[in-house]
């Protein structure tokens, strides 16, 4: 069997590595916010092109700390609108709710998956504060774009690079330094994951940084004093020293993802499954590969016959969710016609030379 993602095998290479962390840690005896944050924290900010990184407990704590910090700063209050768009894994949604925010729900465009700018100008009334683009799959949104509307509208910019790690428009336009503050995600099956839950904010907003490396520890800077309401949100000191190794590794496996991509854009010629768009430049990352089929559980199960396992991102629209039963009578034609037809298939730097060639093989026999 080829499975989806083996994170065994994907995090072999580092495992001298970690180890000999692991001992340093062990011998240190330091285990909350102590230098391997810090180093994290200086290098993916560097990584990203921003002056600031702060560490989190994981993705979704980022987006919520950041819609936080601004409502701190005034520059957010509870019950503005922010655009997300519908297509997005629910946490971009949740992130907006748990911040006392309203979240607006704006279609994709149906060859990239990516929130269509030509939508979201209509979807704006005197309540929208803040534009919430998901970079999904890895490609980057057209943020020029986005950004354009927002600055003529006033409103905040806040990136949801939780699957982009790495993916750029150019040396100095990268994923985290495309906004006013993004945040990222270092869940295990990233292209940057930890070994655990992990996450991070990325801003050159001084003010809101200074907020946020706050608000993540109570609220506190100096132990027992606390200045604003906060939580327990802090990335742990080992998962920012397991990071900081892969982190060196990140750009070799972003180029294998797209040499795999390319193979697979230029040799799976099956008349009955759609290829994503891309257009061959560093702008997608390729986190996840998705194709689209009109008949996806006929498409999964023959590929499981073969040997090949598959995932579907997402089954269930957001608007369809149990959780967010008040929207289950909205309508998005193209959100649904993305969750319906939806396979992602293996590629990530674990797999063999012969594996992706099966996968190309099984494909085209379909």
């Amino acid at each position: 069997m080829i499975h989806f993602l083996n994170l065994r095998k994907l995090n072999q290479p580092f495992e001298v590595a970690f180890q000999k962390k692991m001992k340093q840690f062990l011998d240190g005896g330091w285990y909350i916010l102590g230098n391997e944050v810090k180093q994290f924290e200086i290098d993916f900010a560097s990584y990203c092109g921003t002056k600031h990184c702060i560490g989190v407990g994981n993705g979704l704590d980022a987006l919520v700390l950041i819609f936080k910090g601004y409502i701190h700063l005034g520059k957010l209050q509870k019950g503005d609108e922010v655009i997300v768009p519908a297509n997005s894994y629910i946490a971009s949604i949740l992130a907006v709710l748990q911040a006392d925010l309203v979240p607006v729900l704006v279609e994709p465009r149906l060859e990239t998956f990516n929130i269509n700018p030509e939508e979201i100008e209509a979807k704006i009334t005197s309540k929208t504060k803040a534009i919430l683009p998901v970079h999904l799959y890895g490609q980057l949104c057209e943020m020029k774009a986005i950004n354009e509307i927002a600055q003529k509208h006033n409103l905040l910019v806040i990136e949801d690079a939780a699957q982009a790690h790495g993916s750029q428009f150019s040396e100095n336009e990268k994923a985290g330094n495309l906004s006013n503050a993004a945040a990222f995600s270092f869940y295990p099956g990233k292209n940057l994951g930890a070994l655990g839950d992990a996450g991070s904010i990325t801003t050159s907003d001084n003010e809101l940084a200074e907020v946020l490396f706050s608000m993540r520890n109570y609220g506190s800077k100096v132990k027992y004093e606390n200045e604003i309401i906060g939580v327990n949100s802090r990335l742990d000191e080992l998962q920012s020293a397991f990071l900081n190794i892969k982190l060196k590794q990140l750009d070799s496996e972003n180029e294998f993802r797209r040499s795999m991509a390319k193979r697979y854009l230029s040799e799976i010629k099956s008349d009955k499954i759609m290829l994503p768009n891309w257009d061959l430049s560093q702008n997608h990352v390729f986190h996840l590969f998705v194709i689209r089929t009109s008949n996806r559980l006929a498409l999964k199960n023959y590929l499981k016959q073969n040997g090949i396992e598959t995932m579907i991102h997402y089954p269930i629209p957001p608007h369809k969710q149990k959780a967010l039963s008040n929207w289950n009578n909205l309508s998005f034609p193209i959100t649904e016609k993305i969750h319906d037809e939806v396979l992602s298939i293996p590629l990530n730097s674990g797999l063999k030379a012969s594996e992706i060639q099966h996968i190309i093989t099984i494909l085209n026999q379909y």
